[in-house]
């Protein structure tokens, strides 16, 4: 006898597949469409090809942007996740503590991202701001708007401090999740603490540390409102990232083609280098499982 099956169900998931479509797929296609015409106004346009894809993967600009995008995008990924993993194998696991210990590491995330930058802003100010009249005071020349060692420094310390948390409360979450069972092995096999974190709580941790590694070098290479608003950019071009340069293009030069065609490539890096981190991430995990 035949199942018999009832497709009606697809019609539920239809105001969703419409709601990405006008929210995803359409903005997709039109920024497509102007990346291969040059517009003049609503009625004049002339069809350029991928003239506006050479020029923009030779402009020294926009390649210097993307030198100093995955700098910034690798320096707070290599800080942020052994630090996560650090404060979650320290926050407390049972009591009051524990949802203090929550609380506290939860409140970076609850700030909005231009609220971020006008914090930290304010916080490095050699006047009134705490951070910089401290090194003034101790000597330390620190001006963000003048030294762009300073100001770099200034962004990943601002980075690590807003999403740091984000890691560690995954990481927490992971850990959790482990049985009691496997640590009374590990004590009764008088296993140290490196060896019960290298095989039993590192090789748990993969899945949440795919998630958290993901989550950050996509914002992190998306990364706007935080830097904008502390630096500008400056000093000179050494902290503008390729957000920044791509909204200035669109938005302050008006040039739609090459701004198109900018942040076409722009999600292609994006999505070229998420597949390389969720893939490395997985070989490691299928080596561990093996090796386990």
């Amino acid at each position: 006898m035949n199942k018999v099956y009832n497709n009606r169900a697809w019609w539920l998931i239809l105001p969703m597949l419409l709601l990405v479509a006008f929210s995803a797929v359409i903005p997709l296609m039109t920024v497509v469409n102007y990346s291969v015409q040059d517009v003049f106004d609503a009625h004049t346009r002339f069809f350029t090809g991928t003239e506006w894809f050479k020029e923009m993967l030779n402009d020294p600009a926009l390649q210097a942007a993307v030198l100093r995008q995955f700098a910034f995008s690798l320096t707070i990924l290599a800080i942020e996740v052994p630090l996560g993993i650090g404060i979650a194998l320290i926050m407390p696991k049972k009591g009051w503590q524990a949802s203090a210990a929550l609380i506290l590491v939860t409140m970076p995330l609850l700030i909005p991202w231009n609220v971020v930058g006008s914090i930290w802003q304010i916080f490095t100010r050699g006047d009134i701001g705490l951070m910089g009249w401290s090194l003034r005071e101790l000597g330390y020349g620190y001006n963000i708007t003048a030294n762009p060692v300073d100001a770099w420094a200034t962004i990943i310390l601002m980075d690590v401090w807003h999403w740091t948390s984000l890691i560690a409360l995954l990481c927490y979450s992971g850990l959790r999740s482990i049985p009691d069972a496997y640590y009374q092995a590990a004590r009764i096999d008088r296993a140290s603490k490196w060896a019960v974190f290298r095989y039993i709580q590192l090789p748990k941790l993969t899945n949440v540390l795919v998630i958290g590694v993901l989550l950050r070098f996509m914002h992190s290479f998306m990364i706007y409102a935080e830097p904008f608003v502390l630096t500008g950019g400056g000093p000179g071009n050494s902290t503008t990232f390729l957000s920044q340069s791509l909204t200035t293009m669109a938005i302050g030069q008006q040039d739609l083609g090459p701004s198109a065609a900018f942040s076409l490539i722009y999600f292609l890096i994006i999505l070229l280098v998420t597949w390389v981190f969720y893939t490395a991430i997985m070989n490691m995990q299928k080596d561990n499982n093996k090796g386990a």
